[in-house]
């Protein structure tokens, strides 16, 4: 009988915060800036030179802790990790290890079976990124880009508590959603704003004691990591069903070959001589300072959800799709604000707006039209100034550029004609030149009446409500 194994897993999640500046200087955290234009002697590691830490990161680790239900530390510090690397210019980094800024928290999740269950936090502690080595093959060279250096990050540890991949995503993404809430940080995976490091042993069914874990690096994408976490599941079963042993070692994921390979041995904390930082003081979070914080905590996803349900006619399934993405959830909010009817902004989501973003692999944090221009769009149909078909045109339009709908319809002549005597000449003109298609309506075919009214839109150039025009057909065909 072949034996059953338990994975056991536990995550280190990196996400950058929205601040305008760097941890410990003024330098910006813009993303996608010219190589190394964004640095100075503090976030370059020059002797000498003094960190000051942003209150903005603070405030935003504080608001993360109170979000995760952790303790909040009235007192913390920072302290200095010691390693070399090329990309850590200082030859340490800045994180907290003895007293970080949040410790014993949990996020609740869902679970694959539909029950819930509650994922473990045991610390969140803040710290400077490092650069960014970029391998040139051609040359046969690296090179390092010192930007990134000094952005400021948490590090959420979780307890080993997920036993599969598919609690490690529910996990991450509740992570995301209440971070994205709090709006201090966007969590976009592929800009490298949210990472996750991932802790994995086997062990047999039943089994008291851990197994030796790995842990795995280089994962940018829920794909990726879901695919990482099996293939190491697969990996650390063969080597115990073989007899041999798992070591304890750090790997890299690649995710084209489907496979991970050995980066280095497991660091231990004491291989990194941490010891308390001299250039920064103690933080003290007051009880002003706590209760300004909680005070300030918006409206998550949850009561948004009951909210919605209470205030707005729309299904289940659309309040779940947009309240998952808060940029979704703020676009319908000031929308309806603006007087369009909340289920036609919630089908305008749902579909065409979905729709675009699939096609053109466009963050909901990205989308460029605004909740005005939408309104507008929605007035436009509402009132007949515009076809359906139109309005998908335009909002095509407005998805990549923006536009002003009412402008852009005024200026591309595509109002439905108003005139009743044009329509009806035309739609005459379609009913003599199509006699069989009005032979097989008349004798009961009823599909016939779609064609008819697409040849009718198709002679007004589309500049006709097609409800109209099927109804005009109908009069004019019983004579």
């Amino acid at each position: 009988m072949s034996r059953q194994y338990e994975t056991v897993i536990g995550l280190e999640v990196h996400v950058e915060l929205a601040t305008k500046t760097k941890i410990f200087c003024g330098c910006s955290t813009a993303f996608g800036a010219e190589a190394n234009t964004q640095t100075c002697p503090v976030c370059t590691g020059m002797p000498g030179s003094l960190p000051v830490l942003n209150r903005q990161v603070l405030e935003y680790a504080i608001a993360v802790g109170l979000a995760t239900n952790c303790d909040i530390t009235r007192y913390a510090k920072f302290d200095r990790k010691n390693y070399f690397y090329p990309d850590n210019p200082q030859n340490y980094q800045i994180s907290q290890l003895y007293l970080p800024i949040c410790r014993n928290g949990g996020v609740e999740i869902e679970t694959q079976l539909g029950g819930k269950k509650i994922v473990g936090i045991h610390e969140i502690h803040m710290e400077e990124d490092a650069g960014k080595l970029i391998h040139d093959e051609w040359e046969d060279c690296s090179l390092v880009d010192y930007n990134r250096s000094g952005v400021p990050l948490i590090e959420i540890v979780s307890e080993p508590d997920m036993r599969s991949a598919g609690e490690v995503i529910a996990y991450l993404e509740k992570l995301r959603q209440l971070i994205q809430y709090l709006g201090a940080s966007d969590c976009k995976l592929q800009e490298g704003s949210m990472r996750a490091d991932v802790n994995l042993s086997v062990r047999e069914a039943g089994a008291q004691t851990f197994g030796t874990r790995t842990e795995m690096k280089n994962l940018n994408s829920f794909k990726a990591i879901t695919r990482a976490i099996e293939r190491e599941k697969e990996r650390q079963i063969d080597l115990i069903e073989s007899g041999e042993s798992v070591v304890q070692e750090t790997r890299r994921w690649d995710d084209a070959k489907g496979e991970s390979y050995a980066m280095r041995s497991k660091e231990d904390a004491q291989d990194y001589r941490y010891f308390p930082d001299p250039d920064l003081t103690p933080i003290c979070v007051s009880e002003k300072m706590l209760e300004e914080i909680r005070a300030g905590q918006p409206e998550f996803r949850t009561e948004k959800m009951a909210r919605y349900r209470e205030e707005f006619d729309i299904p289940d399934y659309d309040i779940e799709i947009i309240t998952g993405e808060k940029p979704l959830a703020d676009l319908f909010e000031a929308a309806v604000a603006m007087g369009a009817q909340p289920k036609k902004v919630s089908n305008w989501i749902m579909g065409e707006t979905l729709r675009l973003m699939r096609e053109c692999e466009v963050d909901a944090s990205d989308l460029r039209f605004s909740p005005a221009n939408l309104a507008k769009l929605i007035l436009l149909t509402d009132t007949k100034q515009i076809n359906s078909s139109v309005a998908k045109e335009v909002f095509e339009v407005m998805f990549a550029e923006n536009v002003d709908p009412e402008q852009y319809v005024e200026e591309k002549g595509l109002k439905i004609a108003g005139d009743e005597g044009a329509l009806r000449k035309t739609v005459e003109e379609v009913i003599a030149g199509n006699p069989q298609s009005v032979e097989d309506y008349r004798n009961g075919k009823e599909k016939a009446i779609g064609f008819l009214v697409g040849q009718t839109m198709k002679a007004m150039k589309g500049k006709a409500d097609p409800g109209a025009v099927n109804q005009m057909l109908r009069e004019l065909l019983q004579n």
